[in-house]
């Protein structure tokens, strides 16, 4: 007889039934095959559980591993054990006895498959056992509970025979309608990988028992009509219903679903890129063909029919590899070929440059072998792959540069089909925006980020000994950079080797070791510290520092997380690293003793210890980051953009504050972190604040506005004065660090501004005659001015008449017609109290000037006036005399003083003060801030008050 290869079944002629029977052998063959293979690479006791499956779905015995109860379904069709089976059954119970199922003819459990790696090439010693049970579709919640608790059973069970099994529930009917309640495998992103799934299933499924697929017996020409060809096959009655299994058609895959199958992919390659490569490159080759995909289960199904039954060339993988050749080969791209290359041999993991470990080859290594003699490797190339598990900085930095870029390819062609066939849906654009992110967080490179260089490339980058040293840059000398060597060089054989890792900071270069695992708990470090002061001590602590506050490995980024901005989660400030501040003392044997032991105020001069700060930031979206501040402002600096760096939602990251430097190491650390908890407690987006801070003569402003801080220096305590002074668009929050203002009466005066308030505050006997007088107005600028003294009512009583009488313009300028209370401003009065042998300085809050209004005093307004682009002119009234700069000239204020001596008795010059003041035309006509009247009343009362002594 003849022999047929290729099968061509025409649906109109007829079919033969003896034609269909041989479809299913054929199929039955390479499912025998491979089944074979799995059972090949498994132990014994692994083989026992996989023949062992079948029966105990076929059967209920309670003396049987998996037994729940006599109302578990049971029964796999057309399943017939042999004899040996039945004896290693008789093992787990004498009595057992199979009695075959008699006149029963659908049986509830359809069929049992075998997914996953298990008779492939890439099958291996740890490959799990993923398990499809397809069951009928008319069993209730009760029976469906009892099977699920049986497979739990069952996985319990194989799991003590040292295999890992998961088994699947499966509806058929449901399952054609896209219905599943569970993940299938392990690959699987959720319900929108429908087909795709399905397309793995036919391609790499062992059928274990029970009824046969019904695609097996549909031709790949007729996919595109396969109801009406299975329709005719089962009402022509050439099969059986009961015979076939039916879980649908690959005719068209939506391109909804290489979407989502790339991101998932997309997903895990972050971590574990060699595993996702081949599976992203074949979604892209669907993707490309889309809408006519010629996916790989249809390429199977016609070497089948086509009589081709090589096993080889029908292994899961290596048909993957065919088709994805084949596709890069058209597109001239040999060096992704390449990266497909080994990522299919590393996923296969036979290490063919050394011999096997047991006698004779496997039938993997023989067909890993043949694959590798096409790509022309030689024993140089096979030998470096095999020691991945050796790769180190050099081998592993090399790689990832291919890998990441096929990454970020597969993002940008995922990005575009999506836009391409109109997938951006809200849900889609959501995991496209996430998937991007992690992306961007895992490899984008950007300045102070330190980069991750081993996404599961290499199982170990940790080096046995490292010499670490300071260099000095050739092209300019007092620059310096800091480098790893491997091995323990001496200083003089370091220009003889290449460092591993140049870094022109030292934490920088600590860090990319820390987080790319270069150093852990048994590298030995040898140290050359050139021209600092690093000690071994001190990099012992540092490197321990970084361990603590950045334990690997990471774990993945939260998705919630992904869809905010990044924050800082954990902070780490390493002060004076490889410095010692107080180095001269060190270099003489001395040590410093003084009362003043603030950091930022040493001694008597005041030194300021803290000197760099770097700090270490890992963030939400596991990005780490390092900074490095140094100079004459680095603390404030460092701390400014912490604080900008704070999330709107109130969430605080770690912070630890580590110093280890040579002297003052613990104190200098834990003023550190005072001062950045004082600040960041005192932190709030919502409102103005101002922190004042003092290092050495030098006063420190950060102010909080519209959301950003920044920092302000100003030297020394008249310019802080002139710089408090200055206009505030709406009140502001006034802290003090503690070592602020040490020993000044505005120690006490600056922290107790109040919004809506005019405080003033005045110390009596200053000088033996003078007084000083200071007002918070009610933004908390601040206006003083030193003036005579001679009681405390001729002190007080002018500046009250004239606030009393800025209040009242103020609330005649208020709208009345807003709906809400007029906000009427407070005048309180405060009296700065001395140090007292028993008590510190103080405030006491004092009643207002006792003095009614009403009695009779010399009344001196000014109101200003301007004219375009000329300077403001002034006009005075003196009790109603008016006297206009316009007369006077340059002679106004000594016209004044002498109108105001003849008013007095004996020509007398004690001060004269502005009771009113105008200033609507310069502000405009709405409310002015009361500090700036108060300059102005300064400026012209210093101007007329030289006058009445120049008279």
């Amino acid at each position: 007889m003849r022999r047929i290869d290729e099968i061509r079944p025409d649906i109109e002629d007829g079919i033969d039934r003896k034609v269909l029977t041989q479809l299913r052998a054929r199929f039955l063959k390479v499912n025998q095959g491979r089944l074979q293979r799995a059972m090949q690479a498994l132990s014994t006791r692994q083989q026992l559980v996989l023949r062992l499956l079948p029966l105990l779905f076929h059967v209920n015995h309670p003396l049987l591993p998996g037994y729940v109860s006599g109302m578990t379904p049971a029964g796999l069709s057309h399943y017939e054990p042999d004899d040996e089976l039945l004896t290693e059954a008789q093992r787990f119970s004498r009595s057992f006895s199979y009695k075959p199922y008699r006149g029963q003819h659908v049986l509830p459990i359809h069929g049992l498959f075998l997914m996953g790696s298990l008779g492939t090439v890439a099958q291996a010693e740890q490959s799990d056992m993923d398990l499809w049970l397809c069951h009928a579709s008319d069993l209730n919640e009760q029976q469906l509970r009892e099977l699920r608790k049986k497979c739990d059973l069952l996985e319990g069970w194989a799991a003590t025979q040292g295999a890992e099994a998961h088994f699947f529930l499966i509806d058929p009917q449901r399952f054609i309608q896209g219905m599943r309640d569970t993940q299938l495998t392990s690959d699987d992103c959720g319900t929108t990988q429908h087909y795709l799934l399905l397309d793995e299933f036919y391609r790499t499924a062992i059928w274990l028992g029970g009824r046969t697929p019904l695609w097996w017996l549909v031709p790949a020409y007729e996919e595109h009509r396969y109801e009406n060809y299975t329709g005719t096959l089962l009402a022509k009655r050439f099969i059986r219903a009961e015979d076939v299994l039916d879980l649908g058609h690959l005719a068209h895959i939506p391109a909804e679903e290489f979407i989502g199958a790339g991101m998932w992919q997309l997903f895990k390659g972050i971590e574990s890129p060699y595993k996702s490569v081949l599976k992203l490159l074949l979604t892209e080759v669907y993707a490309s063909e889309q809408p006519n995909v010629e996916c790989l289960s249809l390429r199977f199904k016609q070497a089948v029919y086509a009589n081709r039954l090589d096993i080889d060339e029908l292994d899961p993988y290596v048909v993957i590899y065919r088709r994805l050749e084949e596709y890069l080969k058209s597109r001239g791209e040999h060096e992704r070929l390449e990266l497909v290359r080994r990522c299919l041999y590393l996923k296969v993991d036979k290490k063919l440059s050394r011999p096997p470990r047991t006698p004779g080859k496997s039938w993997q290594r023989i067909l890993l072998e043949k694959l590798t003699r096409e790509w022309n490797w030689d024993n140089r190339q096979l030998a470096m792959l095999d020691s991945r598990s050796q790769w180190k900085l050099r081998q592993v930095s090399a790689e990832r540069r291919m890998l990441v870029n096929e990454l970020n390819y597969s993002y940008r062609f995922l990005s575009q089909f999506a836009r391409k066939e109109l997938l951006t849906n809200s849900v889609s654009a959501r995991d496209m925006a996430i998937l991007g992110r992690r992306l961007y967080a895992a490899f984008e490179r950007k300045s102070g980020k330190i980069e991750f260089i081993n996404p599961g490339i290499a199982p170990d980058l940790g080096e046995d000994t490292l010499t670490l040293a300071q260099l000095p840059v050739p092209e300019a000398p007092k620059d310096t950079t800091w480098a790893f060597f491997s091995g323990s060089l001496g200083a003089r054989d370091l220009e003889n080797f290449a460092p591993l890792r140049r870094s022109r900071e030292l934490v920088e270069l600590l860090a990319w070791c820390h987080r790319n695992g270069v150093i852990d708990a048994s590298t030995r470090l040898s140290l050359h510290p050139g021209s600092s002061d690093m000690s071994d001590n001190e990099l012992s602590n540092l490197i321990l520092s970084l361990q603590q506050s950045i334990p690997l490995p990471l774990p993945p980024a939260d998705e919630e997380a992904l869809l905010r901005p990044s924050e800082p989660v954990e902070v780490l400030l390493l002060i004076n690293v490889g410095i010692d501040p107080l180095k001269q003392f060190s270099q003489m044997n001395m040590h410093m003793t003084t009362g003043r032991t603030d950091a930022l105020g040493y001694s008597g001069v005041r030194e300021n210890l803290i000197l760099t700060l770097d700090q270490v930031t890992l963030n939400s979206w596991n990005e780490l980051h390092v900074s490095r501040y140094a100079g004459p402002n680095a603390l404030l600096e460092c701390l400014r953009d912490y604080l900008n760096g704070l999330p709107d939602n109130g969430n605080r990251p770690n912070l630890r504050v580590r110093c280890f430097c040579r002297n003052r190491a613990i104190a200098i650390a834990e003023r550190v972190e005072e001062l950045f908890s004082d600040a960041t407690s005192n932190y709030s987006k919502q409102h103005d604040i101002r922190y004042l801070l003092q290092i050495k003569q030098q006063y420190h402003l950060l102010s909080l506005k519209a959301g950003t801080v920044s920092h302000t220096c100003v030297k020394g305590l008249p310019a802080l004065l002139e710089h408090l002074g200055e206009g505030q668009a709406q009140y502001s929050t006034l802290n003090l660090d503690r070592g602020a203002l040490e020993g000044e009466d505005l120690a006490l005066i600056l922290p107790a501004g109040r919004p809506n308030c005019i405080q003033v505050f005045y110390r009596l006997n200053e000088a033996g005659d003078q007084a000083e007088l200071s007002v918070l107005d009610e933004h908390n600028s601040l206006w003083r001015q030193r003036v005579p003294f001679r009681d405390e009512q001729s002190l007080l009583t002018p500046l009250q008449r004239f606030l009393h009488s800025l209040l009242y313009r103020r609330n005649a300028l208020l709208p009345l017609d807003t709906g809400t209370p007029l906000q009427q401003l407070e005048i309180q009065y405060y009296r700065v109290l001395p140090d007292h042998p028993q008590r510190p300085q103080r405030l006491e809050q004092r009643p207002a000037p006792s003095a009614p209004l009403s009695h009779p005093f010399y009344d001196v307004q000014a109101i200003v006036d301007t004219v375009a682009s000329k300077p403001a002119y002034v006009t005075l009234y003196c009790n109603h005399r008016e006297f206009s700069e316009l007369e006077y000239t340059t002679e106004l204020f000594t016209a004044v003083a002498q109108h105001i001596l003849s008013q007095r008795r004996d020509n007398a010059r004690y001060p004269c003060y502005i009771t009113d003041l105008d200033l609507s035309a310069v502000y405009g006509e709405g409310p002015v801030q009361s500090v700036h009247y108060l300059r102005y009343k300064s400026r012209l009362e210093a101007a007329l008050n030289l006058a009445l002594e120049k008279s």
